[in-house]
């Protein structure tokens, strides 16, 4: 059978992929394209995640796509509005009939003479195995495993007489009403899950070794809303856009710059929200700086609310062991529980799983730089769209679609059929970081040894800075040195 070819393979139909496809559609009309999805829905992680309280803890100005303006009333939107977002985008485009479904990208392989990558996926449905061709791939599969999320090895876990579940993997039938729950974790998910929970449960112990900075925004933005009913939705949109991104910018800077003001702003707004008996100091100041690690949103105090309304409570402590019916801890105390959730984080992985191999040589990212951290060095014609931990992640997967079609079009200028990242001799003494730099959390501890690492000047970085990665990416090709366009060997 006959392999077939397309100009561009996209790799997964989350938000970065449905967005990958619009602006392929839109700036580079005459390439043909497929998308393949390892799941049979569109939508990645507002598909995958269906625990209670869902949300986004981004505002939906910068976390929807730039050319669609989200004109939902809430800023801070559940799971299940970002998913219908998402699919209305795919299908008023048409983007919807290029997928092709429960395709699992198992590897690539780039071939010099012909200029093309050979793309094999496992059929999920009938476990075969298809193969594709393209000259340029394009990775938007995100940045964690949906096999399987973070699982501690807990002690007696074994032991537990009621249920255990992961976030990641949420019964559609789980009945917590009236019922103890111990959700383990302090991120976003497990902030996310206590005050759903808590609204059904009989009681909710948010169990954490460590607290996380919280923090309390509206949950609809009354300026974009009331900006929506004199103005066209494009240009409301455009300016609360615009308003939030500088409003992130600044805070993040502010958090670098002086994080001794930010930590006692943010600890001084919870004390507000919890009254001045209730222990902040243990339960909600982290012994990092802010942004250190993502800062968590509470919608309209919505975790604060549960506190003191008494059906959430937050304990900081380390577990000894599981029990028959609950939890004990190091302290001594015991948690009773009929429920316990391990929001304890994913297991990232580095472009979907998938192998790579350049010419017949398996790529090994953890010795590769990263360019502008989107693409690898000596790895031709392709872009993996990873976004912002420091911001709204479509932000920088509108960037990255952006320079993908400035570079499909520039070889087709140029008659050119590959553009490879090359370091040149004065870059090979460059004093290696981390993929992300100054980012302390466990799940991105963990696997930053398997990502390329980026070098200490332009474009060698992964800046996690969106004004500067606007001037990165828009740079002029031409001037651009380190990228080196050519035809097959």
């Amino acid at each position: 059978m006959a392999i077939q070819y397309f100009d561009v393979l996209i790799v997964g139909a989350g938000l970065s992929g449905i967005g990958a496809a619009y602006h392929l559609q839109q700036k580079c009309p005459g390439k043909t394209f497929a998308i393949l999805e390892g799941r049979s829905a569109i939508g990645g992680t507002w598909d995958l995640f269906r625990y209670p309280g869902i949300r986004s803890d981004s505002d939906m100005h910068t976390l929807g796509y730039k050319f669609k303006p989200w004109i939902n009333d809430k800023a801070i939107a559940d799971g299940p509005a970002i998913l219908q977002y998402v699919n209305e985008v795919a299908t008023e485009h048409g983007i919807d009939k290029q997928i092709r479904f429960n395709h699992k990208v198992e590897s690539a392989e780039w071939s010099s003479t012909q200029a093309q990558w050979l793309v094999t996926a496992t059929n999920t449905d009938t476990r075969e195995t298809v193969q594709l061709s393209c000259n340029f791939l394009y990775m938007c599969a995100g940045y964690y495993s949906y096999e399987a999320g973070y699982n501690p090895d807990f002690p007696g876990r074994e032991t537990f007489g009621g249920k255990i579940v992961h976030p990641q993997f949420w019964p559609a039938n789980l009945d917590y009403k009236d019922k103890n729950v111990v959700v383990i974790g302090s991120g976003a998910t497990a902030i996310t899950l206590v005050p759903a929970m808590a609204q059904h449960a009989k009681k909710v112990v948010m169990l954490q070794r460590t607290p996380t900075y919280v923090y309390s925004l509206p949950e609809q933005d009354r300026l974009a809303n009331f900006m929506r009913k004199f103005l066209p939705a494009s240009w409301a949109y455009a300016i609360t856009r615009w308003k939030n991104v500088t409003f992130q910018q600044r805070t993040y800077r502010l958090s670098r710059t002086k994080p001794a003001l930010v930590k006692s702003r943010i600890l001084d707004r919870i004390r507000k929200e919890l009254g001045p008996d209730y222990p902040v100091d243990t339960n909600f100041a982290p012994n990092y700086n802010p942004w250190d690690q993502r800062l968590c949103v509470v919608p309209d105090g919505d975790l604060f609310k549960s506190i003191n309304s008494g059906k959430a409570v937050v304990v900081t402590d380390h577990i000894d062991t599981f029990m028959p019916t609950g939890i004990r801890l190091k302290s001594g105390k015991t948690l009773d529980a009929d429920i316990i959730v391990t929001a304890t984080g994913l297991n990232m992985v580095v472009l979907g799983g998938a192998k790579f191999t350049v010419d017949g040589k398996l790529i090994d990212f953890s010795k590769a730089w990263t360019y502008k951290g989107l693409m690898t060095s000596d790895v031709p014609n392709m872009v993996s769209t990873f976004g912002y931990i420091n911001a709204s992640w479509t932000l920088r997967a509108d960037l990255t679609a952006e320079l993908v079609c400035k570079l499909i079009n520039y070889m087709d200028q140029t008659g050119t059929r590959q553009v490879t990242p090359r370091l040149h001799e004065q870059d090979c003494n460059m004093k290696p970081r981390p993929w992300v730099d100054h980012f302390s959390a466990g799940y991105m501890q963990r696997m930053l040894p398997a990502f390329p690492k980026q070098g200490d000047h332009a474009p060698w970085l992964n800046t996690q800075d969106y004004k500067l990665d606007k001037q990165l990416f828009r740079q002029d090709l031409q001037q651009d040195d380190a990228l080196i366009f050519s035809n097959s060997n």
